[in-house]
């Protein structure tokens, strides 16, 4: 059992990125599902699915590379962590390295990117950055 699985998917996208494979596999969570899912519609990921196990369902997520060995992903960060929550009202909702990053937002309205929770004018608790 992890104490942190967000932490646990992006060291797993992260290793998996350095390893070069097209995919990779992890335990299936609704959190984590949509968190694929917004790195799929922002272009970061080509996608995902869940197939059934009987227990939780395990989460598949195909990589995508812009080149051999060249992930759309160049970084991906945890933010918010079980020892130390980061949470930012509407004004102060970070902007990733001058806009051509994002972040995902875990907010009242559900998990979104920062510019949807800007637009929408709402703040909540920084899950992870990306660019």
């Amino acid at each position: 059992m992890t104490t942190d699985p967000i932490g646990d998917m992006l060291t797993r996208i992260r290793n998996a990125i350095q390893a070069g494979f097209p995919s990779l596999e992890m335990p299936n969570s609704n959190v984590k599902r949509r968190i694929a899912e917004i790195l799929k519609e922002q272009g970061y990921i080509e996608d995902c699915s869940v197939m059934d196990d009987r227990l939780q369902g395990i989460l598949k997520i195909y990589l995508k590379y812009t080149a051999p060995k060249r992930a759309a992903i160049a970084g991906i960060r945890r933010e918010s962590k079980p020892g130390r929550r980061v949470y930012v009202g509407k004004r102060d909702i970070p902007r990733v390295k001058r806009g051509l990053g994002l972040a995902i937002l875990s907010t009242p309205q559900g998990l979104m990117v920062d510019a949807e929770a800007r637009k929408l004018g709402i703040g909540g608790e920084v899950l992870l950055t990306i660019w």
